[in-house]
C-alpha cells in the first residue's frame, strides 16, 4: 500500500475561498467515482460554503470534554476505519483539544497519508512557521497556530487561492465572510488594504519558492543542465581582492532592474586548501552582499572558470558578473584569463566583465614567504659548498667507477642538498657538481672540454634532473607550509564563528576569542570621537579615541597604546596589546576586525530598538488616549448635558415620567463617565508601576456576587456554578472585583437575548480558574491578543460604547495579582474568558 497524496489550498487571508475551492475539488472527484468523505470542514457560518458540501459523506466528529466544556474534533479513528480514497480535512494548522492523539491537526493528516489515504486541506499564509513573525509585524497579530513549512512543501500539490484585496473587502462588506456586527472592526484592522496586499505578496513569493524547488528537482531528475530563464538570478564572482565591492554593487544594480531577481555572490576557494584570497576582504564583502539582500556562497575547485559555471548552472543563474583581469598585458598573451575563458564556455548565461581600478595592474599580493627556514637554507649552502668537493675526493680514491656511476652519486648528493636546503642551495650544488664532474671525471681530464657526445648528454641530463628535483622539493615544502597555515587559519575562524554563535553577546565573545587565539594581553575596539572625526591630525591624539569594547588586562585606550593596530574603517580600529603579531597573522586578525564591526553595529541597532520600543508604545498610548478622550468622553458628557439642560428649560413642561427618564439618563451617563475615568486612572497607574496590590485568601463564591451586585439589574440573569469546595484564591479583593465587573459586563453586552452569560469555577494544578462564558458573536482566534490592547474594539466589541480599556485593564490587574486572563472559543459560538489566580496555600475551601 502506497502513501497517500496531500493537496493543499493556500490563501493569503481568511475568506479568499480556500474551503470552497477544496470542496469543489472534492465534488469533482466524487463525480468521477472517487470515494470521498468529509473528515472535517469549518464553514464559519458561510452559506455558500455549507451548500458546497452537498451530498458528500460526512464522518461524524468526535465529542471531547476539556475543563468542563464540550468540544468536537475530527474522529481520526473513524476515518481510518472508513478508509476512503480521499478525505477532506480543513484548517491544517489547527491545534487539537488536549487529550487528542496528536497535538496538531497536520499530525493527524500525516497519519492518514501514511495509511494510504489522500488528503485535501487548507492553510493560510499567516499559519506558515517561517512567515509567522513577518505576518505579526505587518498585521500586529501574533498567530499561535502554525504548521512547519516542510509539511506544506512536502505536499504533492499546493494551489494558491488568490483574490485581490479590493475584492476580498467587498466580500467582507457583503457579509460573505464575517457576521455583520464584526465587519467594521475587521475592515478597520486585519483586513486593511495594505495588510491584505502584503499578505498576498507573501503568499505569492512563498509559492514561487516552492515552484522553484519543484523546477530544480525536475531539472535534476531529467539531467537538464541548460539554464532556464524562469527568474533572473545574478551571480557575482569574488576573488577576495579589493575590486569585490565594485562588482557587488554593479551586480546589485543589475538585479534591481528585474522585479524579484536574486543576487548571489560566490568565491571559488582552491580545493587543495591553500590560502589565496584575503579573508578580511571576503568577510567585508560578505556583509555587503547580505546588506543588499543577496546571499554568499563558497565552493571548492581547481579550475576556476569551470567551478564558476558549475555553480551558476546549479542555481539556474541567468547572468554572471566578473571583474576584468588584474593580470598585466604581457601575462594575458600566454593565457586568456578567467573572464575570457568563462565567457567562451558560458553558453546561454550572460557574462558581464566589469572594469575596476585594479584591472590590468597585475597581482600585487604579499610577497611569497620562503618555503624553508633560514637555518635550513644555510645548512644547504654549506652542504653544497663542502659536500661536492668532499664527494669528489672520495670518488677519486675509487678509480674503478665509470662516469655513469659518478654522475648518479653526484645526483644523489644534489637531492640530499635539496631535501635539506631547498631550491637555491640545490642549484648551487648542481652547478658545482657539473663542473667537478667535467673537470675530474670526463675525458679529457682537468679541462672543461668534453670529447664524447655521450658524456655531454650524461652531464646535461644530470643538470636537468638535479634542477627538476630541487624545484619539486622546494614547491612541496612551500605547499606543505601554506597548507598548514591555511588549515590553522580555517580552524581559528571556524572556532571564532562557533564561539560567537553560542554567545549571548557576540562582540565580547569575538574579542575574547581573538585574545586567546594569539596569546594577547588585551584587545580593544576604538572609535574616533565626534570631535576628531574626519581630521587625521586630530585622530593621532590619544584623547581623540574612545573605547567601545574591550577584553583583557589594561586594554589600550588609543592606537599608540598597543603593539598592533588593524583599521576597520574611517572611524573604527582594533588595537592589540601584549605582543607584536607576525605579518602572516594579520590576515586572520583583519577577518576578526571585520566581524567585530558587524557585531558592534548589531549591538547598537539592538540598543536603539530597545530604546525606541517603549517610546513608540508610549506615543501610541498617548495618541489613543487623546482619541478616546475626544470621542468617548464626549458621548456621556453630551448625554448628561442634554438631560440637565432639558430639566432646567422653562420652555417645555415635563410630566413626572419624563423628568424621571431625563434624570435616569443623566445618572447613567455620569456613571459611565465615572467608570471611564476610573479605568483611565487605573491603566495609567499600571503602566507607571504605581498600583498597590495586597493579596489575601478570598473565596470566589463571595467575590462573584459582589461584582454582580455592582453591575446592577443587568446582571440579574447571569448564572453561576461555583463549587462549594473550590479552594480560596490569592487576590486583592478590590482589584478582583474590578476585573470581574469588566469581564462580566463585556460578556453581558454581547450575549444574545435570552442566553445570559455563565460563570463557572474550578481548580487545576495549584490555580483557581473562573470562566465567564458568553454565546455571542465571539472573536476570531487571530484577533484574541488585540482585544487586550488599550483602546481596541474588535470582534464582539461594539464601536459606540467604551474606549476598549476594560479587557486591557482586567488583564493588567490580573497579572499584578500573579494571575492571568486568556480567551477561548465557546463551543457552539461565543467567547470564554478564563481568569486564573494562584490558589491560597493549604486552603481546603473558600476563605472569608
Amino acid at each position: 500500500m502506497g502513501r497517500g497524496e496531500l493537496r493543499i489550498y493556500l490563501g493569503a487571508a481568511p475568506g479568499v475561498g480556500k474551503t470552497y475551492a477544496m470542496l469543489e475539488e472534492a465534488q469533482r472527484r466524487a463525480e468521477r467515482g472517487t470515494d470521498v468523505v468529509i473528515g472535517l470542514v469549518e464553514t464559519h457560518g458561510r452559506r455558500h460554503t455549507a451548500e458546497m458540501i452537498g451530498a458528500l459523506e460526512v464522518v461524524p466528529r468526535r465529542p471531547m470534554t476539556y475543563r468542563g466544556v464540550e468540544f468536537t474534533e475530527m474522529d481520526l479513528d473513524a476515518v481510518l476505519a472508513r478508509r476512503p480514497e480521499v478525505v477532506v480535512v480543513d484548517e491544517l494548522a489547527h491545534t487539537n483539544v488536549p487529550g487528542s492523539r496528536h497535538e496538531k491537526r497536520w499530525q493527524d493528516v500525516q497519519e492518514l497519508l501514511d495509511a494510504g489515504i489522500s488528503v485535501l486541506s487548507t492553510v493560510n499564509v499567516q499559519h506558515l512557521e517561517s512567515l509567522n513573525d513577518v505576518v505579526a509585524q505587518i498585521t500586529g497579530t501574533t498567530q499561535r497556530e502554525t504548521v512547519p513549512d516542510q509539511v506544506v512543501r512536502a505536499a504533492e500539490q499546493v494551489e494558491l487561492v488568490d483574490m485581490t484585496p479590493e475584492a476580498l473587502r467587498r466580500r467582507m462588506a457583503h457579509g460573505n465572510i464575517y457576521r455583520p456586527d464584526k465587519i467594521d472592526a475587521a475592515l478597520g484592522n486585519y483586513f486593511r488594504v495594505g495588510n491584505l496586499t502584503a499578505l498576498r505578496e507573501l503568499a505569492l513569493l512563498w509559492l514561487a519558492d516552492k515552484v522553484d524547488e519543484q523546477l530544480d528537482a525536475y531539472r535534476a531528475q531529467q539531467g537538464i543542465s541548460d539554464t532556464w530563464e524562469a527568474r533572473e538570478r545574478v551571480v557575482v564572482a569574488l576573488t577576495g581582492g579589493p575590486e569585490g565591492e565594485t562588482l557587488i554593487r554593479r551586480a546589485a544594480r543589475i538585479a534591481a532592474r528585474s522585479k524579484g531577481a536574486d543576487l548571489l555572490a560566490v568565491h571559488v576557494a582552491r580545493s587543495d586548501g591553500l590560502a589565496g584570497a584575503d579573508p578580511a576582504q571576503l568577510a567585508r564583502q560578505r556583509v555587503l552582499v547580505e546588506s543588499l539582500g543577496g546571499t554568499y556562497h563558497q565552493v571548492l575547485g581547481t579550475d576556476i572558470p569551470a567551478s564558476l559555471l558549475d555553480f551558476a548552472r546549479g542555481v539556474n543563474a541567468t547572468q554572471l558578473v566578473l571583474g576584468a583581469s588584474r593580470r598585466g598585458r604581457f601575462a594575458q598573451v600566454f593565457a586568456r584569463g578567467v573572464g575570457v575563458t568563462t565567457t567562451a564556455l558560458s553558453g546561454p548565461i550572460d557574462v558581464h566583465l566589469v572594469t575596476h581600478p585594479e584591472a590590468g595592474r597585475g597581482r600585487r599580493g604579499t610577497s611569497v614567504p620562503a618555503a624553508l627556514s633560514r637555518r635550513r637554507r644555510l645548512i644547504g649552502y654549506a652542504l653544497a659548498l663542502l659536500g661536492m668537493p668532499l664527494l669528489t675526493l672520495l670518488l677519486r680514491t675509487l678509480p674503478d667507477l665509470t662516469l655513469t656511476n659518478d654522475i648518479l652519486l653526484f645526483l644523489a648528493g644534489v637531492v640530499g642538498v635539496a631535501l635539506v636546503g631547498g631550491l637555491w642551495p640545490a642549484l648551487v650544488a648542481a652547478l658545482g657538481g657539473s663542473l667537478l664532474l667535467n673537470w675530474f671525471f670526463t675525458p679529457p681530464y682537468r679541462t672543461l672540454t668534453i670529447a664524447e657526445a655521450d658524456n655531454l648528454l650524461a652531464l646535461g641530463v644530470f643538470v636537468g634532473v638535479a634542477i627538476a628535483v630541487s624545484w619539486v622539493v622546494d614547491v612541496a615544502a612551500r605547499r606543505t607550509r601554506e597548507a598548514a597555515r591555511a588549515s590553522a587559519d580555517a580552524q581559528t575562524l571556524a572556532t571564532v564563528a562557533g564561539s560567537v554563535l553560542r554567545g549571548e553577546r557576540p562582540l565580547p565573545a569575538l574579542l575574547d576569542r581573538l585574545r586567546e587565539t594569539f596569546g594577547l594581553r588585551a584587545v580593544s575596539v576604538l572609535e574616533l570621537t565626534d570631535e576628531a572625526g574626519g581630521r587625521p591630525a586630530r585622530a593621532r591624539d590619544a584623547d581623540a579615541w574612545r573605547v567601545v569594547a574591550s577584553v583583557g588586562e589594561r586594554p589600550p585606550g588609543s592606537p599608540g597604546a598597543g603593539e598592533t593596530v588593524v583599521p576597520v574603517d574611517d572611524r573604527l580600529s582594533v588595537v592589540l596589546a601584549g605582543r607584536r603579531l607576525e605579518a602572516a597573522d594579520r590576515r586572520v586578525v583583519e577577518a576578526f576586525a571585520a566581524q567585530a564591526a558587524v557585531a558592534l553595529r548589531q549591538e547598537r541597532l539592538a540598543e536603539e530598538a530597545a530604546t525606541a520600543r517603549p517610546l513608540a508604545a508610549a506615543d501610541r498610548m498617548r495618541t489613543a488616549l487623546l482619541a478616546a478622550v475626544s470621542h468617548d468622553l464626549r458621548t456621556p458628557l453630551a448625554s448628561a448635558k442634554a438631560a440637565v439642560s432639558s430639566l432646567r428649560s422653562h420652555d417645555v413642561e415635563f410630566d413626572p415620567d419624563d423628568r424621571e427618564e431625563l434624570l435616569a439618563t443623566a445618572d447613567e451617563s455620569l456613571d459611565r463617565l465615572g467608570r471611564l475615568v476610573a479605568n483611565l486612572l487605573d491603566m495609567s497607574r499600571l503602566q507607571a508601576g504605581a498600583l498597590g496590590v495586597t493579596t489575601t485568601a478570598i473565596g470566589l463564591e463571595d467575590a462573584v456576587p459582589r461584582a454582580l451586585d455592582e453591575l446592577g439589574p443587568a446582571a440579574a440573569e447571569v448564572t453561576t456554578d461555583i463549587p462549594a469546595d473550590l479552594p480560596a484564591a490569592l487576590a486583592d479583593p478590590g482589584l478582583l472585583e474590578r476585573v470581574l465587573v469588566n469581564v462580566v459586563s463585556n460578556a453581558l453586552r454581547h450575549s444574545p437575548p435570552g442566553r445570559p452569560p455563565t460563570i463557572t469555577g474550578s481548580a487545576h494544578a495549584g490555580q483557581v480558574e473562573l470562566r465567564v462564558i458568553d454565546t455571542g458573536p465571539g472573536i476570531p482566534e487571530d484577533q484574541w491578543e488585540h482585544v487586550f490592547l488599550p483602546f481596541q474594539r474588535l470582534g464582539d466589541r461594539d464601536n459606540q460604547t467604551g474606549v476598549g480599556l476594560g479587557l486591557a485593564l482586567s488583564r493588567g490587574l490580573a497579572e499584578a495579582m500573579g494571575g492571568s486572563i486568556t480567551p477561548e472559543t465557546t463551543p457552539g459560538g461565543g467567547l470564554t474568558m478564563v481568569l486564573r489566580l494562584p490558589a491560597a496555600p493549604h486552603a481546603e475551601g473558600p476563605q472569608e
